[in-house]
């Protein structure tokens, strides 16, 4: 018999979980704990198990989030006509939604089920099942309705998409979204200079330009007392790349970082630059496994260009991979081309979306697309051939 079981809490998860996710830091109940006292102001979660005769076979991870008309488009240069297209936007999806997966990021880092024990479609079934419920369970405690459903980050290879009557059925969008920017890290590359010397000539000048630019600054690791100390500084150097973002669903608090590494411990780093001893910029990565996922970060928009911050910070990536045998480092989504520029590769990835309201679903396929723009940019080559 196939039952589910929602949960409010990390405390609520059963010791099975633990186990069968044991190979995803983010689906771990101590990440779990971090965003629970660390999470945005609109942001609620929920866990499913997914049960096959009593034995746990399947997780889902699930947040209720409240879409706010303001803080969804940024403030940026745009037309007149687009302004207005985009408040029209912005008052069509706001209001409560449920995203399947980590809205905070990049990846898929939402669903899994054991495919020995568990059908992709027994398994979506029973997701399913608990979405209704729980969306009835919202309604009827927080008075909140459920405008939207969204399964987040999939790659192109994932066994989901075997799925397609399934999403069909229950009308449900296949959307193609900005790709997670990945780089596999080469095994003959035993420290930094490796990796420097396989780059051809201009990216290699690029870099040797980054790195003079940075002669000033200093790196050094946070650990959990630094991050206390550092708190409001790291905070309001992420929001000025946060805010800057054209589009974004979530703001996080100031007590984020500190709450990840509290609970994530050596899994979590936090790096800061230091020119004459303030903080002027950072950068977090999490341990997963043989990834190594870049996280948020921040800097100073004064420092940012002279310094080339951001870029060293993405060279500096690479060398804690290398240093740290990482055989894959994940730079999720946003500044494409520069992420390609020191060695990352665009993989696609797609969700699969469904508004509540008929009219509004049935072009709401559109609507993404404004939310999510395509952007233009050139992939950067920077490897010898």
């Amino acid at each position: 018999m196939k039952t589910y079981c929602i949960y409010n809490s990390h405390y609520e998860l059963p010791e099975s979980w633990k186990h069968i996710t044991d190979h995803d830091s983010f689906l771990q109940p101590n990440y779990f704990a971090a965003l629970e006292d660390a999470s945005p102001k609109n942001i609620q979660f929920f866990y499913v198990g997914v049960f096959n005769n009593d034995v746990l076979v399947g997780i889902a991870v699930v947040q209720r989030v409240q879409l706010y008309l303001k803080d969804m488009f940024r403030k940026t240069e745009v037309s007149c006509f687009k302004e207005t297209f985009k408040s029209i936007v912005s008052k069509i999806v706001r209001g409560n939604i449920l995203v399947v997966g980590n809205l905070m990021h990049t990846g898929q880092h939402g669903v899994f089920y054991q495919t020995n024990n568990i059908s992709h479609i027994d398994y979506l079934n029973i997701v399913f099942e608990a979405l209704n419920a729980l969306k009835i369970r919202i309604k009827t405690t927080q008075k909140k309705t459920i405008r939207a459903i969204m399964l987040k980050d999939f790659f192109e290879a994932d066994t989901i998409h075997k799925s397609k009557d399934f999403f069909l059925s229950h009308k449900l969008h296949h959307v193609y979204v900005q790709p997670n920017m990945t780089m596999r890290v080469n095994p003959n590359w035993l420290k930094m200079e490796d990796y420097v010397a396989s780059l051809n000539k201009k990216y290699k000048n690029r870099y040797k330009r980054a790195k003079n630019k940075l002669v000033a600054i200093t790196s050094k690791e946070l650990d959990l007392k630094a991050i206390e100390t550092h708190s409001e500084t790291l905070y309001q150097l992420y929001l000025n790349v946060s805010n800057n973002a054209k589009f974004n669903t979530f703001v996080l608090p100031q007590n984020h970082f500190y709450n990840l590494k509290l609970q994530l411990k050596e899994s979590f780093k936090v790096y800061g630059y230091y020119l004459d001893d303030e903080l002027i910029g950072f950068y977090t990565l999490i341990l997963n496994g043989d990834d190594l996922e870049t996280y948020f970060l921040g800097y100073d928009t004064i420092h940012q260009y002279p310094n080339q911050l951001y870029l060293n910070m993405l060279y500096d990536m690479v060398k804690y991979a290398i240093e740290n045998k990482f055989p894959n480092i994940v730079y999720a989504r946003t500044a494409m081309a520069i992420k390609s520029s020191v060695g990352a590769k665009p993989e696609p990835m797609s969700v699969y979306i469904k508004h509540t309201n008929g009219f509004i679903n049935a072009i709401l396929k559109q609507i993404f697309k404004l939310m999510n723009p395509k952007q233009d940019w050139e992939e950067r080559h920077p490897f010898k051939i």
